[in-house]
Protein backbone atom coordinates (compact mmCIF):
# COMPACT_ATOMS: atom_id res chain seq x y z
CA UNK A 1 0.00 0.00 0.00
CA UNK A 2 2.82 2.40 0.84
CA UNK A 3 4.52 1.86 -2.51
CA UNK A 4 1.29 2.04 -4.50
CA UNK A 5 0.61 5.27 -2.65
CA UNK A 6 4.08 6.62 -3.27
CA UNK A 7 4.04 5.93 -7.00
CA UNK A 8 0.86 7.97 -7.38
CA UNK A 9 2.04 10.67 -4.98
CA UNK A 10 5.29 10.95 -6.94
CA UNK A 11 3.52 11.33 -10.28
CA UNK A 12 1.05 13.85 -8.87
CA UNK A 13 3.82 15.73 -7.08
CA UNK A 14 6.04 16.00 -10.15
CA UNK A 15 3.16 17.19 -12.31
CA UNK A 16 2.06 19.66 -9.63
CA UNK A 17 5.52 21.23 -9.34
CA UNK A 18 5.72 21.60 -13.12
CA UNK A 19 2.37 23.42 -13.41
CA UNK A 20 2.86 25.50 -10.25
CA UNK A 21 6.29 26.64 -11.48
CA UNK A 22 4.86 27.63 -14.87
CA UNK A 23 1.79 29.29 -13.32
CA UNK A 24 3.60 31.24 -10.60
CA UNK A 25 6.77 31.88 -12.59
CA UNK A 26 10.35 31.44 -11.37
CA UNK A 27 10.24 34.66 -9.30
CA UNK A 28 7.03 33.89 -7.35
CA UNK A 29 7.99 30.23 -6.98
CA UNK A 30 11.30 31.26 -5.45
CA UNK A 31 9.54 33.80 -3.19
CA UNK A 32 7.06 31.17 -1.97
CA UNK A 33 9.81 28.70 -1.11
CA UNK A 34 11.96 31.20 0.76
CA UNK A 35 9.00 32.70 2.70
CA UNK A 36 7.52 29.29 3.52
CA UNK A 37 11.08 28.24 4.38
CA UNK A 38 11.04 30.64 7.33
CA UNK A 39 8.04 28.75 8.73
CA UNK A 40 9.62 25.44 7.77
CA UNK A 41 12.57 26.32 9.99
CA UNK A 42 10.30 25.36 12.89
CA UNK A 43 9.55 21.92 11.46
CA UNK A 44 12.08 20.64 13.98
CA UNK A 45 9.20 20.95 16.49
CA UNK A 46 6.99 18.49 14.61
CA UNK A 47 9.94 16.29 13.62
CA UNK A 48 11.19 15.85 17.17
CA UNK A 49 7.72 15.17 18.56
CA UNK A 50 6.89 12.76 15.72
CA UNK A 51 9.93 10.68 16.62
CA UNK A 52 8.94 10.73 20.30
CA UNK A 53 5.27 9.90 19.65
CA UNK A 54 5.99 7.02 17.29
CA UNK A 55 8.66 5.60 19.58
CA UNK A 56 6.66 5.72 22.83
CA UNK A 57 3.35 4.60 21.30
CA UNK A 58 4.97 1.65 19.49
CA UNK A 59 6.94 0.79 22.64
CA UNK A 60 3.77 0.58 24.77
CA UNK A 61 1.89 -1.39 22.09
CA UNK A 62 4.81 -3.83 22.10
CA UNK A 63 4.53 -4.18 25.89
CA UNK A 64 0.73 -4.61 25.74
CA UNK A 65 -0.11 -2.09 28.50
CA UNK A 66 -3.26 -0.21 27.40
CA UNK A 67 -3.48 2.14 30.39
CA UNK A 68 0.13 3.18 29.87
CA UNK A 69 -0.60 3.56 26.14
CA UNK A 70 -3.57 5.84 26.90
CA UNK A 71 -1.46 7.98 29.25
CA UNK A 72 1.29 8.18 26.64
CA UNK A 73 -1.07 9.56 23.99
CA UNK A 74 -2.62 12.05 26.43
CA UNK A 75 0.77 13.35 27.58
CA UNK A 76 1.95 13.67 23.98
CA UNK A 77 -1.20 15.59 23.07
CA UNK A 78 -0.64 18.02 25.95
CA UNK A 79 2.90 18.66 24.79
CA UNK A 80 1.67 19.32 21.25
CA UNK A 81 -0.74 21.95 22.54
CA UNK A 82 2.16 23.70 24.25
CA UNK A 83 4.23 23.51 21.07
CA UNK A 84 1.44 25.18 19.05
CA UNK A 85 1.47 28.17 21.43
CA UNK A 86 5.29 28.46 21.35
CA UNK A 87 5.40 28.17 17.55
CA UNK A 88 2.71 30.81 17.06
CA UNK A 89 4.55 33.30 19.32
CA UNK A 90 7.90 32.72 17.58
CA UNK A 91 6.52 32.93 14.06
CA UNK A 92 4.47 36.08 14.65
CA UNK A 93 7.38 37.87 16.31
CA UNK A 94 10.89 36.84 15.24
CA UNK A 95 9.70 35.15 12.06
CA UNK A 96 7.60 38.09 10.93
CA UNK A 97 10.49 40.49 11.61
CA UNK A 98 12.81 38.31 9.53
CA UNK A 99 10.39 38.20 6.58
CA UNK A 100 9.80 41.95 6.68
CA UNK A 101 13.36 43.15 7.23
CA UNK A 102 15.80 40.49 6.09
CA UNK A 103 14.46 38.53 3.11
CA UNK A 104 15.24 39.76 -0.39
CA UNK A 105 11.77 40.23 -1.92
CA UNK A 106 10.87 42.61 -4.79
CA UNK A 107 8.73 45.51 -3.43
CA UNK A 108 5.81 44.80 -5.79
CA UNK A 109 5.50 41.22 -4.42
CA UNK A 110 5.91 42.06 -0.75
CA UNK A 111 2.19 42.14 0.16
CA UNK A 112 1.53 38.75 -1.48
CA UNK A 113 4.60 37.30 0.28
CA UNK A 114 3.28 38.60 3.63
CA UNK A 115 -0.06 36.82 3.14
CA UNK A 116 1.69 33.64 2.04
CA UNK A 117 3.65 33.74 5.28
CA UNK A 118 0.43 33.93 7.36
CA UNK A 119 -1.14 31.02 5.48
CA UNK A 120 2.05 29.01 5.92
CA UNK A 121 1.90 29.61 9.68
CA UNK A 122 -1.66 28.29 9.93
CA UNK A 123 -0.79 25.27 7.76
CA UNK A 124 2.16 24.55 10.02
CA UNK A 125 0.04 24.68 13.19
CA UNK A 126 -2.41 22.21 11.63
CA UNK A 127 0.52 19.96 10.75
CA UNK A 128 1.68 20.00 14.39
CA UNK A 129 -1.74 18.87 15.63
CA UNK A 130 -1.88 16.12 12.98
CA UNK A 131 1.34 14.43 14.13
CA UNK A 132 -0.02 12.56 17.21
CA UNK A 133 -2.73 11.01 15.04
CA UNK A 134 -0.37 9.93 12.24
CA UNK A 135 1.98 8.55 14.91
CA UNK A 136 -0.86 6.44 16.31
CA UNK A 137 -1.71 5.06 12.85
CA UNK A 138 1.95 4.16 12.20
CA UNK A 139 2.44 2.64 15.67
CA UNK A 140 -0.56 0.37 15.07
CA UNK A 141 0.95 -0.55 11.67
CA UNK A 142 -2.25 0.42 9.82
CA UNK A 143 -0.26 1.46 6.79
CA UNK A 144 -3.25 1.19 4.47
CA UNK A 145 -4.87 4.13 6.32
CA UNK A 146 -1.66 6.14 6.11
CA UNK A 147 -1.44 5.33 2.40
CA UNK A 148 -5.04 6.23 1.51
CA UNK A 149 -5.04 9.52 3.43
CA UNK A 150 -1.74 10.46 1.77
CA UNK A 151 -3.25 9.70 -1.62
CA UNK A 152 -6.24 11.88 -0.83
CA UNK A 153 -3.88 14.65 0.25
CA UNK A 154 -1.93 14.34 -3.01
CA UNK A 155 -5.05 14.55 -5.17
CA UNK A 156 -6.28 17.59 -3.26
CA UNK A 157 -2.95 19.26 -4.07
CA UNK A 158 -3.45 18.21 -7.68
CA UNK A 159 -6.80 20.00 -7.56
CA UNK A 160 -4.94 23.13 -6.45
CA UNK A 161 -3.13 23.13 -9.81
CA UNK A 162 -6.39 23.40 -11.74
CA UNK A 163 -7.90 25.99 -9.40
CA UNK A 164 -4.76 28.14 -9.78
CA UNK A 165 -5.31 28.30 -13.53
CA UNK A 166 -9.04 29.10 -13.30
CA UNK A 167 -9.54 31.59 -10.44
CA UNK A 168 -8.70 35.17 -11.50
CA UNK A 169 -6.71 36.49 -8.54
CA UNK A 170 -3.08 36.87 -7.48
CA UNK A 171 -1.63 33.39 -8.03
CA UNK A 172 0.87 33.50 -5.15
CA UNK A 173 -1.84 34.63 -2.72
CA UNK A 174 -4.27 31.97 -3.97
CA UNK A 175 -1.62 29.23 -3.75
CA UNK A 176 -1.11 29.99 -0.05
CA UNK A 177 -4.87 29.89 0.66
CA UNK A 178 -5.37 26.55 -1.09
CA UNK A 179 -2.42 24.81 0.61
CA UNK A 180 -3.72 26.05 3.97
CA UNK A 181 -7.15 24.55 3.23
CA UNK A 182 -5.59 21.16 2.45
CA UNK A 183 -3.75 21.22 5.81
CA UNK A 184 -7.03 21.85 7.68
CA UNK A 185 -8.73 18.96 5.87
CA UNK A 186 -5.74 16.69 6.58
CA UNK A 187 -6.00 17.33 10.32
CA UNK A 188 -9.77 16.79 10.34
CA UNK A 189 -9.69 13.44 8.51
CA UNK A 190 -6.93 11.98 10.73
CA UNK A 191 -8.71 13.09 13.90
CA UNK A 192 -11.97 11.42 12.80
CA UNK A 193 -10.20 8.16 11.84
CA UNK A 194 -8.16 7.87 15.05
CA UNK A 195 -11.10 8.70 17.33
CA UNK A 196 -13.16 5.96 15.70
CA UNK A 197 -10.44 3.24 15.61
CA UNK A 198 -8.15 3.71 18.62
CA UNK A 199 -9.55 4.05 22.13
CA UNK A 200 -6.37 5.70 23.44
CA UNK A 201 -6.87 8.58 21.00
CA UNK A 202 -10.21 9.63 22.52
CA UNK A 203 -8.70 12.57 24.32
CA UNK A 204 -9.31 12.90 28.05
CA UNK A 205 -7.09 14.83 30.40
CA UNK A 206 -4.48 12.54 31.88
CA UNK A 207 -1.23 13.64 33.48
CA UNK A 208 1.76 11.55 34.47
CA UNK A 209 4.74 13.53 35.70
CA UNK A 210 7.20 10.65 35.32
CA UNK A 211 6.04 9.87 31.79
CA UNK A 212 6.15 13.58 30.91
CA UNK A 213 9.79 13.78 32.02
CA UNK A 214 10.62 10.64 30.03
CA UNK A 215 8.95 11.94 26.86
CA UNK A 216 10.33 15.45 27.36
CA UNK A 217 13.87 14.11 27.84
CA UNK A 218 13.67 12.09 24.63
CA UNK A 219 12.03 15.01 22.82
CA UNK A 220 14.62 17.50 24.04
CA UNK A 221 17.49 15.68 22.37
CA UNK A 222 15.39 14.96 19.28
CA UNK A 223 14.56 18.66 19.23
CA UNK A 224 18.25 19.51 19.09
CA UNK A 225 18.71 17.06 16.24
CA UNK A 226 15.79 18.50 14.27
CA UNK A 227 17.03 22.07 14.76
CA UNK A 228 20.32 21.08 13.16
CA UNK A 229 18.42 19.48 10.23
CA UNK A 230 16.75 22.86 9.71
CA UNK A 231 20.19 24.47 9.48
CA UNK A 232 21.16 21.90 6.86
CA UNK A 233 18.04 22.52 4.73
CA UNK A 234 15.98 25.67 5.23
CA UNK A 235 18.79 27.82 6.66
CA UNK A 236 20.99 26.99 3.66
CA UNK A 237 18.12 28.00 1.34
CA UNK A 238 17.94 31.37 3.11
CA UNK A 239 21.74 31.62 2.89
CA UNK A 240 21.49 31.19 -0.89
CA UNK A 241 18.77 33.84 -0.97
CA UNK A 242 21.11 36.27 0.77
CA UNK A 243 23.98 35.48 -1.64
CA UNK A 244 22.29 34.87 -5.02
CA UNK A 245 19.04 35.76 -6.81
CA UNK A 246 15.62 34.03 -6.35
CA UNK A 247 16.25 31.89 -9.44
CA UNK A 248 19.04 30.05 -7.58
CA UNK A 249 16.67 29.43 -4.66
CA UNK A 250 14.08 28.10 -7.12
CA UNK A 251 16.70 25.76 -8.65
CA UNK A 252 17.67 24.36 -5.25
CA UNK A 253 14.00 24.03 -4.27
CA UNK A 254 13.34 22.00 -7.41
CA UNK A 255 16.39 19.84 -6.67
CA UNK A 256 15.13 19.24 -3.13
CA UNK A 257 11.69 18.35 -4.52
CA UNK A 258 13.23 15.75 -6.83
CA UNK A 259 15.42 14.31 -4.07
CA UNK A 260 12.62 14.24 -1.48
CA UNK A 261 10.26 12.55 -3.94
CA UNK A 262 12.78 9.77 -4.56
CA UNK A 263 13.77 9.58 -0.89
CA UNK A 264 10.13 9.15 0.05
CA UNK A 265 10.28 5.60 -1.35
CA UNK A 266 12.97 4.69 1.16
CA UNK A 267 11.36 6.65 3.99
CA UNK A 268 8.05 4.89 3.27
CA UNK A 269 9.78 1.56 3.56
CA UNK A 270 11.21 2.66 6.91
CA UNK A 271 7.83 3.98 8.05
CA UNK A 272 6.65 0.38 7.83
CA UNK A 273 9.85 -0.86 9.48
CA UNK A 274 9.77 1.61 12.40
CA UNK A 275 7.14 -0.15 14.57
CA UNK A 276 8.64 -3.67 14.23
CA UNK A 277 12.10 -2.43 15.23
CA UNK A 278 10.75 -0.60 18.30
CA UNK A 279 8.40 -3.44 19.27
CA UNK A 280 11.13 -6.09 18.93
CA UNK A 281 13.33 -3.97 21.21
CA UNK A 282 10.58 -3.42 23.81
CA UNK A 283 9.76 -7.14 23.87
CA UNK A 284 13.43 -8.13 24.25
CA UNK A 285 13.83 -9.75 20.81
CA UNK A 286 17.29 -8.34 20.11
CA UNK A 287 18.27 -10.80 17.36
CA UNK A 288 15.09 -10.02 15.46
CA UNK A 289 15.79 -6.30 15.82
CA UNK A 290 19.29 -6.70 14.35
CA UNK A 291 17.83 -8.64 11.40
CA UNK A 292 15.42 -5.77 10.76
CA UNK A 293 18.31 -3.26 10.86
CA UNK A 294 20.53 -5.19 8.44
CA UNK A 295 17.69 -6.06 6.06
CA UNK A 296 16.29 -2.52 6.21
CA UNK A 297 19.64 -0.89 5.41
CA UNK A 298 20.12 -3.01 2.28
CA UNK A 299 16.55 -2.84 1.05
CA UNK A 300 16.32 0.92 1.58
CA UNK A 301 19.51 1.59 -0.38
CA UNK A 302 18.53 -0.69 -3.27
CA UNK A 303 15.10 0.92 -3.56
CA UNK A 304 16.73 4.35 -3.67
CA UNK A 305 19.32 3.21 -6.23
CA UNK A 306 16.54 1.96 -8.50
CA UNK A 307 15.35 5.56 -8.97
CA UNK A 308 18.52 7.54 -8.22
CA UNK A 309 20.88 6.12 -10.83
CA UNK A 310 18.57 6.49 -13.88
CA UNK A 311 17.60 10.02 -12.83
CA UNK A 312 21.19 11.09 -12.20
CA UNK A 313 22.35 9.86 -15.60
CA UNK A 314 19.43 11.39 -17.52
CA UNK A 315 18.66 14.49 -15.41
CA UNK A 316 19.60 16.92 -18.20
CA UNK A 317 16.96 15.30 -20.44
CA UNK A 318 14.28 14.67 -17.80
CA UNK A 319 14.13 18.12 -16.19
CA UNK A 320 13.25 19.97 -19.44
CA UNK A 321 10.56 17.39 -20.17
CA UNK A 322 9.17 17.87 -16.68
CA UNK A 323 9.47 21.64 -16.21
CA UNK A 324 9.74 22.88 -19.83
CA UNK A 325 12.13 25.68 -18.77
CA UNK A 326 14.01 24.61 -15.64
CA UNK A 327 15.90 27.39 -13.82
CA UNK A 328 19.63 27.75 -14.26
CA UNK A 329 21.64 25.45 -11.96
CA UNK A 330 18.66 23.07 -11.56
CA UNK A 331 20.21 20.03 -13.31
CA UNK A 332 23.43 19.74 -11.30
CA UNK A 333 21.63 20.79 -8.12
CA UNK A 334 19.18 17.93 -8.64
CA UNK A 335 21.90 15.37 -9.44
CA UNK A 336 23.84 16.26 -6.31
CA UNK A 337 20.69 16.27 -4.15
CA UNK A 338 19.78 12.78 -5.39
CA UNK A 339 23.29 11.51 -4.60
CA UNK A 340 23.05 12.97 -1.11
CA UNK A 341 19.70 11.25 -0.56
CA UNK A 342 21.12 7.92 -1.75
CA UNK A 343 23.97 8.13 0.78
CA UNK A 344 21.54 8.98 3.59
CA UNK A 345 19.10 6.19 2.72
CA UNK A 346 21.24 3.42 4.21
CA UNK A 347 21.15 5.19 7.58
CA UNK A 348 17.35 5.16 8.05
CA UNK A 349 17.18 1.84 9.97
CA UNK A 350 20.18 2.96 12.08
CA UNK A 351 18.27 6.13 13.06
CA UNK A 352 15.24 4.04 14.03
CA UNK A 353 17.36 1.64 16.09
CA UNK A 354 18.99 4.50 18.00
CA UNK A 355 15.60 5.99 18.87
CA UNK A 356 14.13 2.59 19.79
CA UNK A 357 16.56 2.33 22.71
CA UNK A 358 15.48 5.73 24.06
CA UNK A 359 19.17 6.60 24.68
CA UNK A 360 19.42 9.38 22.13
CA UNK A 361 21.67 11.95 23.80
CA UNK A 362 24.98 10.80 22.28
CA UNK A 363 23.33 10.10 18.92
CA UNK A 364 21.58 13.48 18.57
CA UNK A 365 24.55 15.43 19.94
CA UNK A 366 27.00 13.79 17.51
CA UNK A 367 24.82 13.98 14.38
CA UNK A 368 23.56 17.45 15.26
CA UNK A 369 27.10 18.77 15.66
CA UNK A 370 28.01 17.52 12.19
CA UNK A 371 24.91 19.17 10.68
CA UNK A 372 25.63 22.48 12.41
CA UNK A 373 29.23 22.32 11.24
CA UNK A 374 28.09 21.67 7.66
CA UNK A 375 25.95 24.85 7.74
CA UNK A 376 28.84 27.00 8.89
CA UNK A 377 31.17 25.39 6.35
CA UNK A 378 28.58 26.19 3.63
CA UNK A 379 28.50 29.77 4.87
CA UNK A 380 32.28 30.05 4.65
CA UNK A 381 32.40 28.40 1.23
CA UNK A 382 29.89 30.92 -0.18
CA UNK A 383 31.63 33.80 1.59
CA UNK A 384 34.88 32.85 -0.17
CA UNK A 385 33.13 33.09 -3.53
CA UNK A 386 32.19 29.51 -4.36
CA UNK A 387 29.39 28.69 -6.81
CA UNK A 388 25.93 27.76 -5.46
CA UNK A 389 26.85 24.08 -5.90
CA UNK A 390 29.35 24.42 -3.06
CA UNK A 391 26.62 23.88 -0.46
CA UNK A 392 25.72 20.52 -2.03
CA UNK A 393 29.30 19.24 -1.97
CA UNK A 394 29.47 20.15 1.71
CA UNK A 395 26.17 18.33 2.35
CA UNK A 396 27.40 15.14 0.62
CA UNK A 397 30.62 15.14 2.65
CA UNK A 398 28.60 15.57 5.86
CA UNK A 399 26.30 12.66 4.89
CA UNK A 400 29.23 10.28 4.44
CA UNK A 401 30.66 11.28 7.82
CA UNK A 402 27.25 10.91 9.52
CA UNK A 403 26.83 7.36 8.21
CA UNK A 404 29.99 6.18 9.95
CA UNK A 405 29.14 8.06 13.15
CA UNK A 406 25.61 6.58 13.22
CA UNK A 407 26.99 3.09 12.65
CA UNK A 408 29.47 3.44 15.53
CA UNK A 409 26.84 4.77 17.96
CA UNK A 410 24.15 2.20 17.11
CA UNK A 411 26.70 -0.60 17.39
CA UNK A 412 27.38 0.55 20.96
CA UNK A 413 23.66 0.80 21.80
CA UNK A 414 22.45 -2.46 20.24
CA UNK A 415 25.66 -4.51 20.37
CA UNK A 416 26.06 -6.02 16.93
CA UNK A 417 29.21 -6.89 15.00
CA UNK A 418 30.65 -4.17 12.78
CA UNK A 419 32.37 -6.84 10.69
CA UNK A 420 29.02 -8.55 10.18
CA UNK A 421 27.41 -5.24 9.13
CA UNK A 422 30.14 -4.51 6.59
CA UNK A 423 30.07 -8.08 5.26
CA UNK A 424 26.28 -8.38 5.01
CA UNK A 425 25.37 -4.79 4.16
CA UNK A 426 28.17 -2.45 3.06
CA UNK A 427 30.04 -4.79 0.67
CA UNK A 428 26.84 -5.84 -1.19
CA UNK A 429 25.83 -2.17 -1.47
CA UNK A 430 29.18 -1.17 -2.95
CA UNK A 431 29.23 -4.17 -5.31
CA UNK A 432 25.78 -3.43 -6.69
CA UNK A 433 26.51 0.31 -7.01
CA UNK A 434 29.78 -0.17 -8.90
CA UNK A 435 28.37 -2.82 -11.26
CA UNK A 436 25.18 -0.83 -11.90
CA UNK A 437 27.12 2.36 -12.64
CA UNK A 438 29.46 0.57 -15.05
CA UNK A 439 26.70 -1.17 -17.01
CA UNK A 440 24.35 1.83 -16.98
CA UNK A 441 27.19 4.16 -18.00
CA UNK A 442 27.88 2.07 -21.09
CA UNK A 443 24.20 2.21 -22.06
CA UNK A 444 24.01 5.97 -21.37
CA UNK A 445 26.90 6.83 -23.67
CA UNK A 446 26.06 4.25 -26.36
CA UNK A 447 22.48 5.17 -27.21
CA UNK A 448 21.30 8.44 -28.84
CA UNK A 449 19.69 11.30 -26.90
CA UNK A 450 16.04 11.54 -27.92
CA UNK A 451 12.68 10.84 -26.27
CA UNK A 452 12.29 7.30 -27.61
CA UNK A 453 15.77 6.22 -26.55
CA UNK A 454 15.35 8.00 -23.22
CA UNK A 455 12.41 5.70 -22.40
CA UNK A 456 14.38 2.66 -23.60
CA UNK A 457 17.40 3.63 -21.52
CA UNK A 458 15.32 4.12 -18.36
CA UNK A 459 13.83 0.64 -18.74
CA UNK A 460 17.28 -0.89 -19.33
CA UNK A 461 18.72 0.93 -16.28
CA UNK A 462 16.03 -0.47 -14.00
CA UNK A 463 16.50 -3.98 -15.41
CA UNK A 464 20.31 -3.82 -14.98
CA UNK A 465 20.01 -2.62 -11.37
CA UNK A 466 17.56 -5.43 -10.56
CA UNK A 467 19.93 -8.00 -12.09
CA UNK A 468 22.88 -6.62 -10.12
CA UNK A 469 20.87 -6.67 -6.88
CA UNK A 470 19.73 -10.24 -7.53
CA UNK A 471 23.21 -11.64 -8.15
CA UNK A 472 25.49 -9.34 -6.11
CA UNK A 473 23.24 -7.69 -3.52
CA UNK A 474 21.37 -10.49 -1.77
CA UNK A 475 22.32 -13.92 -0.45
CA UNK A 476 21.04 -17.26 -1.76
CA UNK A 477 18.77 -17.56 1.29
CA UNK A 478 17.31 -14.13 0.56
CA UNK A 479 16.74 -15.11 -3.08
CA UNK A 480 14.73 -18.13 -1.91
CA UNK A 481 12.64 -15.91 0.38
CA UNK A 482 12.01 -13.38 -2.39
CA UNK A 483 11.02 -16.15 -4.79
CA UNK A 484 8.64 -17.61 -2.21
CA UNK A 485 7.11 -14.20 -1.51
CA UNK A 486 6.52 -13.51 -5.22
CA UNK A 487 5.02 -16.98 -5.68
CA UNK A 488 2.61 -16.46 -2.75
CA UNK A 489 1.52 -13.11 -4.16
CA UNK A 490 0.82 -14.65 -7.56
CA UNK A 491 -1.30 -17.32 -5.84
CA UNK A 492 -3.21 -14.64 -3.88
CA UNK A 493 -3.87 -12.65 -7.06
CA UNK A 494 -5.03 -15.80 -8.89
CA UNK A 495 -2.28 -15.58 -11.52
CA UNK A 496 -1.07 -19.11 -10.76
CA UNK A 497 -2.72 -22.07 -9.07
CA UNK A 498 -1.63 -23.27 -5.68
CA UNK A 499 0.33 -26.51 -5.85
CA UNK A 500 -1.29 -29.50 -4.16
CA UNK A 501 0.88 -31.84 -2.09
Amino acid sequence: MLYFRQMLVMLVGLYTVRVVLNTLGVLDYGIYNVVAGVVAMLTFLTGSMAHASQRFLAFEIGRGDFERLKKTFAVNWSIYGLIVVIALILLESLGLWFVNDRLVIPPERFEAAHWVYQYAIFSFLCAILTVPYTSAVIAHEDMHIFAWVSLLDAFLKLGIVFVLQIVPMDKLHLYGILLCSVSIFHLAIYRIICHSRYKECRISFCWDKTLFKEVAGFTGWSLFGQITVVFRNQAVTILLNQTFNPAVVAARSIANQVASTISSFSSNFNTGLYPPIVKSYSSGQKDQMIKYIFFGAKATFFLMLLFSLPLTLEMSAILPLWLKNPPEYAVLFAQLAVMDGLINSVSHPLMTAARATGKVRLYELSIGSILLASFFVSWMVLYWGASPYGVMYVAIGASVLMFFVRLWIVRKLVRFSLRSFFTRVVIPLLSVTVLSCLFAGVICWSLPDNLLFLCIKLIIYVFLICVCVWFAGITSQERIKVYGLVQRKFVEWGMIKKEKH
